[in-house]
């Protein structure tokens, strides 16, 4: 059951490139004035849409009815900004005659306050998540003032940008008290409030800084520009992660939704919407049904143990209550238990942790592109660039190695598989000696238990083979030089199937897999069985066979089950290896509901005979009589479907 996938720390580590951008109808357009609008921002508890423009008002609007509610002069020059108190009744507006007004909507908008201090226009006002009677500004005039409500003086004033400061953003995380801010430099800066203190300073950028961005979901600052460009930066490491230039010209405001990793951004040619991150949840189960999830930097733990005998409906969300394990040091973007479930790696930033599952103990760790378990979990690879691979065994680097073709990627299980441009490579994990290459581009490969059989998914299907281990071991044993690309016939080719894998595991000879239809299946002997329709995109965490059901989560780290009798998998796996008498031994475990699937599995096969035996529906036995050449048989089966003459109705002739 366990799934061989890579686990892959920094590939496409931050953007998803399956939902790049949204494009989105309107809903609903307005006219304010006619001069440019500047500031615009939702007060969602009032259905409110707060407005500002170059014409000095502030207008306020209801977003349901587009009824104006109130409008009145706020400055004497152009308005920059507008923040929204999130709890109070009150609004914060900047203007280019320097000054910040704090106003209260349920005293009719009077102005409670004004702020002066800052020497030019106020181009931003944010207030601090973590203290909301605290505020901070950014002006031309190369300063940021962090202010207090109630307070005419600023707390304190951060200098430090050689030119006007045109954005800042609060850090929302609870471990520092970080201020970002952007400006005509060209460069970011983050600040430690607290101790009034440039902790990093951020280049790249070749024109104005217009907006930053503390993604409130992820480790990432996003920053935009007049050079068209939004640069996507680590948080923790301020590395440089990614650079977005999608041809809309300048940039000027970027917002993270809160609870989500989209992002919206605008642009002089109109906005987009991004998808940060990745779809698939951190998350991974073992063997006995512990679930091992991240949210953020926190490691939880869920047990399918607790839910006992409790009735579970399939497609339903569990009733899973969590463990905190603790906190990580990286930000886990991928988690997979050992093949025996001692331990779990956690992966992220370029690195991999390696814990104790228990407690959540450090064991290892190290820098790497990627990671992959071995099938014995005394032996793991790591991939460092595009040319480096290293075993390791019992935790001791073992052997480095420079494969002919490069390593793009790697992938776990019976054999260590390494990835180029052009072709897959498979080595023996223990002499790294080549064992195949192969001309195909793989996404993922799932090995069986038993090492018999594997899957390699690919961008548009999936092909199953056999590992034919006799026959490598006798070419190895015989001493002849070995072809190029290694060992011609190390594998057989079962099948091709055009469908798109997702997530896949093997029990016993059985593939399951989600497609990219959301679709729940399994594969075997060249069928394909649909387990379920999901409504949504989920991910194969495992299965367990005393269950008899399937566990899968979702993004939200929910987890959900399907019921798949271990009985039909057995029957299946044992007639797909002629194992006749084990297929015999397990057929009576099988329900009555099950038997004729099985006999449509039996009749694929060219099994007619044990087909005919095994069916319960009358047609289906019917027609395999008449293949089978069984007229006796056939006949009866005709005569128990006819209706008896009580029950056929009279038939009148007429003239």
């Amino acid at each position: 059951m366990f799934s061989n996938k890579p686990l892959r720390p920094s590939q496409n580590a931050w953007i998803d490139n399956e939902n790049l951008f949204t494009k989105e109808a309107i809903v609903k357009s307005f006219e304010l004035c006619n001069l440019p609008v500047r500031v615009a921002k939702f007060v969602a508890r009032k259905h409110w849409i707060i407005a500002g423009a170059d014409d000095m008002q502030i207008r306020v609007f209801n977003y349901n009815t587009l009824d104006r509610i109130y409008m009145f002069e706020a400055h004497c020059d152009y308005i920059r900004c507008v923040a929204v108190h999130p709890t109070q009744p009150f609004i914060l507006t900047s203007s280019d005659d320097m000054l910040i007004k704090l106003w209260d909507w349920d005293r009719k908008w009077m102005c409670c306050q004004v702020f002066e201090g800052h020497t030019h226009y106020v181009m931003q006002i944010v207030f601090n998540p973590k203290d909301n009677n605290q505020f901070a500004s950014a002006s031309l005039d190369r300063t940021i003032k962090v202010w207090q409500l109630g307070s005419k003086t600023p707390n304190f004033t951060l200098e430090g940008h050689e030119k006007g400061v045109n954005c800042i953003d609060y850090y929302n995380g609870g471990d520092k008290p970080y201020l970002i801010s952007g400006a005509d430099d060209q460069l970011v800066k983050i600040w430690d409030y607290q101790n009034k203190t440039c902790v990093q300073t951020l280049e790249g950028h070749v024109q104005n800084v217009t907006c930053v961005c503390f993604q409130p979901e992820l480790p990432v600052i996003l920053t935009g520009s007049e050079d068209g460009t939004v640069r996507v930066w680590h948080s923790n490491t301020y590395r440089l992660e990614d650079t977005l230039h999608y041809g809309m010209e300048r940039v000027w405001c970027i917002s993270g939704q809160p609870g989500s990793n989209n992002v919206a951004l605008g642009y002089d040619e109109g906005s987009i919407i991004i998808k940060l991150g990745q779809e698939e949840p951190a998350m991974s189960m073992d063997s006995g049904g512990k679930i091992m999830l991240a949210r953020h930097s926190e490691v939880q733990q869920a047990n399918l143990k607790v839910l006992g005998e409790t009735e579970i409906q399939d497609g339903e969300k569990l009733p899973l209550g969590v463990k905190d394990m603790g906190s990580c040091e990286i930000y886990p973007q991928t988690i997979q238990h050992s093949p025996n479930g001692r331990f779990v790696v956690v992966c992220g930033d370029g690195e991999y942790i390696i814990y104790t599952a228990m407690v959540l103990r450090n064991k290892s760790f190290g820098s790497a592109q990627e990671f992959v378990w071995a099938h014995d979990s005394s032996q793991y690879a790591t991939r460092e660039g595009n040319s480096v691979v290293k075993i390791f065994k019992n935790f001791k680097e073992k052997k480095t190695f420079k494969p002919d073709s490069g390593a793009d990627g790697i992938f776990g299980g019976f054999l260590l598989g390494v990835s180029s441009n052009t072709a897959l490579a498979f080595y023996d994990w223990e002499s790294s000696h080549l064992i195949r290459r192969v001309e195909i581009l793989p996404k993922h490969i799932f090995w069986s238990d038993s090492g018999e059989l594997l899957c390699i998914a690919t961008e548009e299907s999936f092909f199953v083979l056999r590992y034919l281990t006799e026959r490598v071991s006798a070419a190895q044993e015989s001493k002849e030089m070995l072809p190029e690309d290694g060992i011609e016939d190390a594998f057989e080719v079962l099948g091709e199937i055009q469908e798109v894998v997702k997530t896949g595991l093997w029990v016993g000879d059985c593939f399951i897999y989600t497609n990219s239809i959301n679709r729940l299946n399994y594969y075997v002997g060249g069928e394909i069985i649909t387990i379920a329709h999901l409504d949504r995109t989920m991910y194969l965490l495992g299965y367990i066979p005393k269950n008899n059901r399937l566990y899968l989560g979702d993004k939200e780290l929910n987890i959900t089950s399907y019921s798949l009798l271990l009985s039909v998998l057995e029957y299946e796996t044992a007639v797909m290896r002629k194992d006749f008498s084990t297929a015999d031994s397990v057929l009576p475990t099988i329900p009555m509901e099950q038997r004729t699937r099985v006999a449509h599995f039996l009749e694929k096969q060219g099994f007619r005979q044990q087909a005919l035996a095994v069916s319960t529906d009358p047609e289906h036995k019917f027609e395999l009589a008449l293949q089978q050449g069984e007229l006796r048989t056939a006949h009866e089966l005709a005569l128990e479907a006819m209706p008896t003459p009580a029950s056929v109705p009279e038939i009148l002739f007429y003239r």
